[in-house]
Formats: C-alpha cells, sequence, structure tokens
C-alpha cells in the first residue's frame, strides 16, 4: 500500500498537467503560436444555431425514368426504322403507353422496347394489347432505388454542409424519407436553405435548330435563369453533371465577372469533344434545374476536358454553385418541411445556467467532503477537481461537441466520483473503528471499496457505451461524456487519491488517521 515508485508518481502528475494544458485553450480567446488548439465546441442548445428538417421527394424517381425511357424508346425506334405515335405517361400507374406508326411494325417495335438495356433484370416489363405498348415500372425495384436514394441524399447533404464551414454539423435521418439538419453558430440559415434546396442537376444540351438531326428525340422549352425568354432544347443529354470532377469560382479573365470553372472525367470528356466537334456553329445549353443558364455558341471543338460557365454571379453564387457542383447532384429534390433558429441571447443564457449549476454543485460537494472527512476530504476534492479538469481536457482533445444534456453529464459523473471517495473514506472509518492500525486501515479501506467501485463503474459504462451506440443526438452527448467521465472517475479514484493519500502517509507515518 505504502510502496509506490517515482515513475509512478511522475506519470500521474504528467497525466494531470497534461489535462490542465489541453483545457487552456477553453478558456483563451487567441491561440499561441504554434502551440496545438482544440476546443470543446458547443451545441445547438448553448451556442444557437439553425435548425432544419428536410423530407426527400422520392416520387420523383418514377417520373424521371418515365420521362428517360420515352427518350430511350424514341431514339431506338427511329434507329431501327421505326415511327411511333399517342405516347403518354401515368405517374400514378408508373407506366408509359405508345403506339407503332402502324400494325405491322407492332412485333419489331415490341422487339425494340423488350430489348433495351436495364439497370435491372427486372427494373420493368413490356406488354403488349394488340397494337399498344405499355411499359410498367416495378414497383420493388423503385423501392430499392428510393432507399438508396436516401443514403446517396445524406451523404451529399454531408459533402454540401461540409463545404460551408460549418462546424460540428448534426446530420441524422429521420424516419423513412426525412433528414435532420443541426447547425450550431450558423447565422445565415437562409444561404444554408438554399443550398440544400438546390437539386444541382446539370447538363449540356443542345438548342433545337430546323435542321438538327435529333429532333426526333423531341424538344422541350425551357426557361432562362433569369425567366427572359424560353429556349427550344433538345431532350436528349449530351453530357450531364455526373461527369464533372471538379468545379471552383473564379474571375473571367474577358469580362472581370464572376464564373465556374468545370472539368469532366475521361467519359465526359470524350463526350463533350465529340458534340462540340460535331455542332460547330450551333448553341449549347448548359442547364441546371431545368434552367438555361447560358446558351453560347460553339465556335471551335472543345477537347480539353475543361470548361466554364459565366452568368450574373456575383462572388458568394459563385462559390455555392461550385460547391454544389462538387458535392454533386441530389439524386431527388429536397423540401424544408420545418426551419427554427435559436437566437444567441438563448445560447448565452443556457451557458450561464449550465455553468452556475456545475459550479454551485461543484462547490457544495466539496465543502460536504472537507467537513466530514478533513484532510482525507481536502485529497477527495483534488481528485474531484483533476476529474473534472481530465474530463475537459478529453472533450477538448476530440473536439467533442457539449450539449446541456452534456454538461448534465459531466454534473452526475462528478457525483458519482464523489460516491467513490465517499465509499473509500467510509471503509477506512470501519477499519479504524474495528481497531486496525493506520496502514492496515488504509489497506483493507481502499482494497474493500475497489472492487464495488469497480464493479459499479464497468455496469453503467457498457450501458453508456450502448447509448452512444444506438442514441442520437443529445442523447450520444449525454452518454459520450458519461463514458469518458467513468474513466476518469477510475484514474481520480482509484490512482490519484490512493498516491496522495501514500504519500502523506509514507512521510508523516501518523499512528492515527484524520478521517
Amino acid at each position: 500500500m505504502i510502496r509506490y515508485n517515482r515513475f509512478t508518481l511522475l506519470g500521474v502528475l504528467a497525466i494531470c498537467f497534461a489535462g490542465l494544458l489541453l483545457c487552456v485553450p477553453n478558456f483563451v480567446r487567441q491561440a499561441p503560436y504554434h502551440l496545438p488548439w482544440r476546443q470543446v465546441h458547443l451545441g445547438l442548445d448553448l451556442q444557437g444555431g439553425s435548425y432544419l428538417l428536410l423530407q426527400v421527394n422520392t416520387e420523383t424517381l418514377s417520373s424521371d425514368r418515365l420521362t428517360a425511357l420515352e427518350d430511350d424508346i424514341k431514339h431506338s425506334l427511329t434507329d431501327a426504322g421505326l415511327g411511333y405515335r399517342q405516347f403518354s405517361i401515368d405517374s400514378k400507374t408508373r407506366t408509359l403507353h405508345f403506339y407503332p406508326r402502324d400494325e405491322q411494325e407492332a412485333d419489331a417495335a415490341f422487339k425494340v422496347v423488350n430489348d433495351l438495356p436495364r439497370a435491372s433484370p427486372d427494373e420493368f416489363s413490356v406488354q403488349r394489347a394488340q397494337a399498344r405498348i405499355e411499359v410498367a415500372l416495378n414497383h420493388q425495384v423503385l423501392q430499392m432505388r428510393a432507399r438508396e436514394a436516401m443514403a446517396q441524399t445524406i451523404e451529399i447533404v454531408r459533402r454540401r454542409i461540409d463545404g460551408t464551414g460549418a462546424v460540428d454539423p448534426q446530420i441524422t435521418r429521420q424516419g423513412e424519407d426525412r433528414i435532420v439538419v443541426e447547425l450550431p453558430g450558423v447565422s445565415d440559415p437562409e444561404r444554408i436553405k438554399a443550398l440544400l434546396g438546390t437539386t444541382a442537376k446539370m447538363t449540356f444540351q443542345l438548342v433545337a435548330t430546323a435542321g438538327s438531326a435529333r429532333n426526333v428525340g423531341g424538344i422541350t422549352m425551357i426557361p432562362a435563369a433569369d425567366n427572359s425568354r424560353q429556349w427550344p432544347v433538345l431532350n436528349h443529354v449530351e453530357v450531364d453533371g455526373a461527369a464533372l470532377t471538379n468545379a471552383a469560382p473564379v474571375i473571367d479573365q474577358q469580362t472581370g465577372q464572376w464564373a465556374v470553372s468545370f472539368s469532366f472525367d475521361h467519359r465526359g470528356a470524350t463526350a463533350f469533344a465529340k458534340t462540340t466537334t460535331e455542332n460547330v456553329g450551333k448553341m449549347f445549353a448548359i442547364i441546371l434545374d431545368n434552367k438555361v443558364i447560358e446558351a453560347p455558341v460553339i465556335r471551335t471543338p472543345i477537347t480539353g476536358g475543361n470548361g466554364q460557365i459565366t452568368g450574373n454571379f456575383d462572388a458568394r453564387t459563385a462559390t455555392d454553385l461550385a460547391l454544389m457542383l462538387r458535392a454533386g447532384a441530389l439524386p431527388v429534390p429536397l423540401n424544408v418541411v420545418e426551419q427554427r433558429s435559436i437566437g444567441p441571447s438563448l445560447g448565452v443564457d443556457s451557458i450561464r445556467a449550465g455553468a452556475i449549476s456545475l459550479l454551485v454543485g461543484l462547490l457544495l460537494v466539496i465543502v460536504f467532503m472537507q467537513l466530514f472527512y478533513g484532510l482525507f476530504g481536502l485529497y477527495a476534492n483534488l481528485a474531484l477537481i483533476a476529474n473534472l479538469v481530465l474530463m475537459i481536457a478529453i472533450l477538448s482533445l476530440f473536439q467533442a461537441t457539449l450539449t446541456l444534456p452534456g454538461m448534465a453529464g459531466m454534473l452526475l459523473t462528478l457525483g458519482m466520483a464523489v460516491d467513490a471517495n465517499i465509499l473509500i473514506n467510509e471503509r477506512i472509518r470501519e477499519e479504524v473503528r474495528n481497531g486496525r492500525t493506520a496502514l492496515a486501515a488504509l489497506q483493507n479501506g481502499f482494497d474493500r471499496a475497489q472492487s464495488t467501485i469497480v464493479d459499479s463503474n464497468a455496469t453503467a459504462f457498457l450501458a453508456h457505451v450502448m447509448l452512444f451506440a444506438f442514441g442520437t443526438g443529445p442523447v450520444r452527448g449525454f452518454a459520450l461524456t458519461i463514458t469518458i467521465g467513468i474513466l476518469t472517475t477510475l484514474f481520480t479514484t482509484m490512482v490519484l487519491s490512493r498516491l496522495l493519500i501514500v504519500r502523506w502517509y509514507a512521510k508523516t507515518r501518523p499512528a492515527t488517521l484524520p478521517v
């Protein structure tokens, strides 16, 4: 019991000193030069910020797929020398109908449609009722796509939020089709709302002319981004945004205006070069979310795989567009169902209330321990303060987010640490009352309390690990704080507190214990 080596003492002191240094960034505004600087981030309930509840519109998956199928069918029939008439799409039944040009071509048209490539073997079925041909999407395949789209949407939302520089955003799924986004410290929620509310689906399509060879695919009138006019655009997509590999805001050297530069991957660069080579002199529309941003005339073939979008951009809109293109297009549109903002005054009040409750609770505990256990109470208080310091240090090291439930977890941990110290002191008292010598009372007191403390903390540790693994939001913050607190409690109670008492006993060799 009274044996301890110098290395153990130095190791314990080094851990406590390192913890103290890691706590400093949370109380100093300016980071000293060349020192690592990690802080505990304040959560939405403490710092204020924005809360967005988004709903994923998976209904567009079937309509988009039916539209693409119609385009593919028209091109395939034309390439096979077959005609068609009366195309129609029924969104409710997720089906597409059309008639061959005449009944003699019905068998050939059915074969052409049935041979179309599918994303999966059972993606759609083709049926024929006399001359009419019907294409129906498979409901199970659409459900599987909806689940994939949901996972992809969460990932793209995360990329877009990360691109804004938001600190510790919380992005979680709620139910089958909703996403919760919490942004602590964000003072401009409208920008985030616009950023997430934009699908950013970009396509490059030719503007229709009288001599366009691909008019057979159909023409759609698409409005300009400033709604100044309508553009007749061929439905066939020459290159889509999925082929983009990078995008960045730049200053156009000729006009001095903001623009967005982009580059394609190999597949996109090849398709872009082929289109611009074959259509010199024609207009090439750049379309973002069914709005024509610009439609420049192709002067020369563009074979480098790079391009630039100009328009009525400023620094912010160019940066946001580049960010959305880099993050990728949302597979389905997002609708903002609920938006809430927490003002900074509420955050400051919450911080003050939490800090006051923590300090008052700590002060009452210190007074209690000092009054009831004297010198041993002093050692318990030192271990208690070290416990709080180490908890903040570990949270700072991992740059964790502290919420009100997290602060409650810290206070609960201090209570558990006090219980452990009381248990040790009471066991020592019992040994003294039983007539043990001072040394034997210390030895037996710590040994008897140790198993109880370890058992109770081990069960609490396992419970809160499970809570962290399966919980969400503030629940995870609470579980994380308690889990870290249990580890620091075991260290300060079973190692630091014991070391302080052993060192006191080794120096003073008292006949009786002041407990």
